[in-house]
């Protein structure tokens, strides 16, 4: 299966559950007792944060999507297939680090480019330094946006 029918599936999953957190919120202010209304209020804040999230979560998603899409047209995706990996897939540790160097270097001769932000971004991935990745990717999406502005 893949990754984006699972994604699918699973915020589909998640939907149900935040339409039926907010049903058994609104039965909690129907109730009409201060303490009712006031953990329906309660519950009914945590739906509305995770349908932001949801949303937010897959357009962060789609938005990193097209520039994959985009770099892949340019012949520009980075390719880690031939990195050593470990027994359980993930690539080998000083390779992941040889190749972060390597993008970052890269990263250094074109500091306005988002291509190579993210290069770096997915050297960040592989290293395992996924917050990292996050923001780096984020810097990407922001600077192909103005590129995009711009012409």
């Amino acid at each position: 299966m893949r990754a984006r029918n699972v994604a699918l599936l699973l915020t589909a999953a998640l939907v149900v559950y935040l339409v039926l957190l907010a049903e058994r919120a609104v039965a909690l202010i129907r109730t009409g007792t201060v303490a009712g209304i006031g953990l329906g209020i309660g519950v009914l804040i945590l739906p509305l944060l995770g349908l932001w999230m949801v949303i937010a979560t897959w357009r962060s998603g789609t938005r990193i999507q097209h520039l994959a899409r985009r770099l892949d047209a340019e012949g520009g995706l980075p390719d880690v297939a031939d990195l050593p990996r470990m027994p359980s897939g993930r690539v080998d540790r000083a390779a992941a680090d040889a190749w972060f160097e390597e993008r970052r270097a890269e990263l250094e001769q074109h500091p306005g480019d988002w291509r190579y932000w993210y290069r770096l971004a997915h050297a960040y991935d592989i290293a395992g330094d996924r917050r990292r990745a996050r923001a780096t990717m984020r810097k990407a999406l922001e600077l192909e946006a103005t590129d995009s502005a711009r012409g």
